[in-house]
């Protein structure tokens, strides 16, 4: 196994233990979840600040949601295209926001930005959080494009005003009164008002 795979299998392996323990993980927990001996860890990684960094950069990587998003075929319903598209970057977001969260609850968080440390690392996401939510956007501008004849505004305005709704009013309501992915494209497609 080359070291970039044995790296990106660490990094996969230790991504759920970091949610859980923060970086309280152990060494032995972390061989343990890879399959591997404790001595390998440190044969990929100098030591663990930077395993955690190629971790938190493997977590804000859009590669796995541009994937999701791509494989949502375009002949389906848009409504359906876009819950699907939805649930995607939400799950992505939730990934982040639970290692973040993990990390910063350990103490974390005043080490520096990861994507600055890893920015010159082979393999993996070189670009910033706006270039991550433009590519992202592109994604969707894709999902709207097959409609663009019925479409009131252009498909990359959409795009931006989907994420918008999507990124911008989940987070903020309390959990029993959080609208519901279905919700959320309903309202976004159909306004808040009910036909008359």
């Amino acid at each position: 196994m080359s070291v970039e795979a044995r790296r990106a299998m660490i990094v996969h392996a230790v991504l759920p233990l970091l949610m859980e323990h923060g970086t309280g993980v152990t060494t032995s927990q972390i061989a343990r979840a890879a399959g591997i001996g404790e001595g390998t860890i440190f044969r990929a990684f100098k030591d663990k600040d930077e395993l955690f960094d190629a971790c938190t950069a493997e977590a804000l990587r859009p590669d796995h949601v541009l994937d999701a998003i791509a494989d949502i075929p375009l002949d389906q319903p848009l409504k359906d295209r876009l819950v699907e598209a939805a649930e995607a970057l939400s799950a992505h977001l939730e990934r982040m926001g639970a290692l973040m969260g993990a990390l910063h609850a350990s103490g974390r968080h005043k080490q520096r930005d990861p994507e600055q440390r890893l920015k010159d690392r082979r393999g993996t996401w070189k670009g910033s959080r706006r270039e991550s939510m433009a590519v992202m956007r592109g994604a969707m501008v894709d999902l709207f494009t097959p409609e663009k004849d019925r479409l009131r505004l252009p498909p990359e305005q959409l795009a931006s005003l989907f994420l918008a709704l999507l990124f911008g009013g989940r987070p903020m309501a309390a959990d029993d009164d959080a609208p519901t992915t279905r919700q959320v494209v309903d309202v976004f497609l159909h306004g808040a008002v009910e036909a008359q």
